[in-house]
């Protein structure tokens, strides 16, 4: 269809009512019909489970502001059920609150409820507890994995199809999957269940679709009868050649790029990703001018909170960030950037932009320097933070084995013989998942880090303390190696002797700090530079709750809470970033803010943080 033609079809800005409609693929005219008319979208992607719930209408109306008509929404289903059989829609979860409101302010939905997601988010969104099950095969037609699937989906799409569009509701059409041509399994029985089961709950007129990279043999495998094929690619790509690959699946229907890359995400220890604006506009407007519907990720891109960022492993695991900024339109705090501004000037040629200004950036607040006090070491409170105590096992259990699904656990066991002279300690086949804080009857000795660090030597006197505290990193989101245990899934060697008696301490730390702790039981000032994990508390007063970003300059590395929030990890001496972001809604005005932080290696010499009023993205520490 000729660009004029769709710029007179697209002039004035569509309104997601709550009349019921039809919306289809029109093979006939190349395009997605709504109403019996051609419809294009223009979208961005945004997930609710990176955005705090009192922001989710500011960034929602920030993004129509913007000139989308659309939004594409992730559901993560290790989110809604952190344990089996347990649901929770509430609140910062309510998913149907959060689509309502699209709707309200006049955006669709391109809903992707997986069950997996990839996203950049811990396990691709499946829940940690499938990995009980060590011989389980993700994403394929194993049978215990199509049970679990079949009995979140029969809790999740029943709430969804209200909000269908041929039903009132903003969603226009539903993912299957997620670029499933990029794994392994290639079970093509796998996608037809799933577009059974979605048909089931969701009935026979849902338009269904995939999406998958521009690659042949990736859309070969990701791509099946009665779902409508898509694709997605980056300012790099060739636009031509992209939808050339597509027209080989799809020969007639509207040309589609699901996942438009404007930004990029960020790793520790690799520089800022940065898109070009230029290069994202001047891609944009080629889309556009192709009469292309287009879905802009990200367009708000968010926070990783507590534990919940994925890892990427090609030739080594990386883990990602905190911030999952995403160098996006919005910024992870949702303010306009110019990036911004340029791609809604592009959007402005081919569809009226709505009247009135841009919602203005949050209030941002510097609270400046909060002093921290040294509690203690970990170690000191394991019957605090391991209130379920030990389990002994002759060799170590992982994580799953021990269903400790997120953040520590301590393994213990004891020097077999005296090492005078030192003998190095090694996991087995790189099977420390990931990181481990290594002490001998309480002193540091060192770190033990996938891919990275494999051995570490130590001394000791026989029967002494071996402890290691291990740290989850985050799964795996992406690639063939989703089954990514977390612990010491090897065995541990020290020389050539294998080393056996574990006791596995997992450790309530969330929990515990949710409740009070450190701030209930307030020891003395300790000042030292002592190495090896320990807790550190602080507080500060705020007369007014304004967003701010905390740095943690001349600390390692760790995890830091505000008011029990579990607001991420840090790690500045690999960067690049410096600063994580505090959402107003976790303060106090009336009541201390209370600031607890565990360093894993070593806290400064004078501990503190500084509260300031702007974010620090830059290259690698």
């Amino acid at each position: 269809m000729a660009p004029a033609l769709w710029l007179l079809l697209l002039l004035a800005p569509g309104l997601a009512t709550s009349k019921s409609g039809t919306f289809t693929v029109d093979y006939e005219n190349n395009c997605f019909s709504k109403d019996d008319s051609c419809f294009r979208y223009i979208s961005g992607s945004i997930h609710y489970f990176r955005v705090p719930h009192i922001y989710w209408k500011d960034r929602l109306q920030k993004m129509y502001m913007a000139g989308l008509n659309t939004i594409q929404v992730y559901v993560a289903w290790n989110y809604h059920e952190t344990n089996p059989g347990e649901y929770d829609f509430s609140k910062a979860k309510d998913i149907e609150y959060f689509l309502n409101l699209a709707q309200e302010i006049g955006l669709f939905v391109i809903l992707r409820p997986g069950p997996y997601i990839c996203a950049e988010w811990d396990l691709g969104g499946l829940p940690a507890w499938l990995l009980q099950n060590s011989t389980i095969s993700l994403r394929s037609s194993d049978p215990d994995y199509l049970a679990a699937v079949d009995r979140w989906f029969a809790v999740l799409l029943p709430k969804m199809k209200p909000l269908m569009y041929q039903n009132g509701g903003p969603i226009i059409s539903f993912q299957v999957e997620n670029e499933y041509g990029s794994y392994f399994t290639c079970d093509y029985n796998y996608l037809r269940h799933l577009r059974e089961v979605m048909r089931k709950f969701l009935g026979d007129d849902v338009l269904l679709f995939t999406t998958d990279g521009n690659q042949l043999q990736e859309l070969k495998c990701g791509t099946l009868q009665g779902l409508y094929s898509t694709v997605d690619f980056g300012t790099t790509d060739d636009v031509n050649a992209s939808f050339r690959i597509q027209r080989q699946f799809e020969p007639e229907g509207p040309l589609v790029n699901s996942e438009f890359y404007v930004g990029w995400l960020d790793y520790w220890g690799v520089e800022h990703s940065v898109v070009p604006i230029e290069n994202a506009t001047r891609m944009l407007e080629e889309l556009l001018q192709l009469g292309a519907n287009v879905n802009m990720y990200m367009f708000e891109g968010g926070t990783n909170f507590g534990y919940w960022n994925g890892a990427d492993y090609n030739t080594k695991y990386r883990p990602i960030t905190t911030s999952y900024d995403y160098n996006a339109p919005l910024s992870e705090a949702g303010d306009p950037t110019q990036k911004f501004y340029a791609l809604r000037d592009v959007i402005s040629k081919f569809r009226a932009i709505p009247l009135g200004p841009v919602p203005p950036p949050t209030v941002k607040f510097a609270y400046g320097t909060v002093r921290m006090t040294k509690f203690g070491a970990l170690l000191d409170f394991l019957n605090v933070l391991s209130p379920r105590g030990a389990v002994n096992s002759t060799y170590p259990l992982t994580f799953e084995q021990m269903q400790q699904y997120y953040g520590f656990m301590l393994y213990r066991t004891q020097l077999p013989h005296s090492v005078e002279k030192a003998l190095p300690l090694k996991p087995e086949l790189n099977g420390m998942h990931d990181r481990g804080y290594v002490l001998v009857n309480g002193i540091y000795q060192g770190v033990l880090e996938r891919d990275n660090v494999h051995v570490l030597n130590i001394t000791g006197s026989k029967g002494d303390l071996l402890d290691i505290v291990v740290e989850n990193m985050g799964r795996i989101n992406f690639g063939s190696c989703l089954l990514d245990l977390k612990g010491l899934v090897r065995n541990v060697t020290l020389a050539s002797t294998i080393l056996t008696d574990w006791s596995m301490f997992p450790l309530a730390i969330d929990d515990i700090i949710k409740n009070g702790w450190p701030h209930s039981g307030q020891q003395e000032d300790v000042n030292s530079v002592d190495q090896g994990p320990a807790f550190y508390y602080g507080t500060f007063q705020s007369a007014k709750a304004h967003d701010t970003y905390v740095r943690l300059q001349g600390w390692a590395k760790g995890q830091i809470w505000i008011n029990g929030f579990n607001v991420g990890r840090y790690w500045p001496e690999r960067g690049p970033q410096e600063t994580l972001y505090v959402p107003k809604n976790i303060l106090n005005v009336n009541s201390l803010n209370k600031v607890t932080v565990l360093e894993l290696e070593r806290g400064p010499a004078k501990p503190s943080v500084v509260f300031q009023d702007h974010a620090i993205l830059t290259s690698k520490g």
